[in-house]
């Protein structure tokens, strides 16, 4: 292959060439939630893990779950699950062909940002 002299251009353009879109994030955000709920998966495990082995085990890792940074863990495993959800659903939608208008499109990201956060106000509400 012959060698090409590129000069000071980049290889393919950088993430600064571009303006972040409600399409782009929120495919990084589900991304995100994903890990996260994987993560939070482990956490309750952890916790079931703990209850199996005895009270005193449990009452270290229920002390844990119960505190105060326990409780926005597992907040933010409940809006990751969530948004996971409605984003997939939105997925869904799309792999039926249906709502790939920008207009469209950015009106279901919005959706499922604001279901995600209701579901989870709901849950907490049920929940406490």
């Amino acid at each position: 292959m012959a060698d090409v002299n590129r000069g000071d251009r980049p290889l393919s353009p950088h993430l600064q060439v571009y303006r972040p879109q409600i399409t782009s994030v929120l495919s990084i955000l589900h991304r995100a939630t994903g890990v996260g709920l994987a993560l939070g998966a482990m956490l309750t495990a952890w916790w079931m893990l703990a209850l199996a082995s005895g009270p005193e085990y449990f009452a270290v890792a229920d002390g844990v779950m119960t505190s105060f940074i326990g409780h926005i863990i597992m907040m933010g495993s409940t809006w990751a699950l969530a948004y996971h959800l409605c984003n997939g659903i939105r997925h869904l939608w799309w792999d039926m062909g249906l709502g790939f208008k920008m207009d469209q499109v950015t009106f279901s990201g919005q959706i499922t940002l604001v279901a995600s956060g209701a579901l989870t106000l709901m849950t907490w509400i049920i929940v406490a």
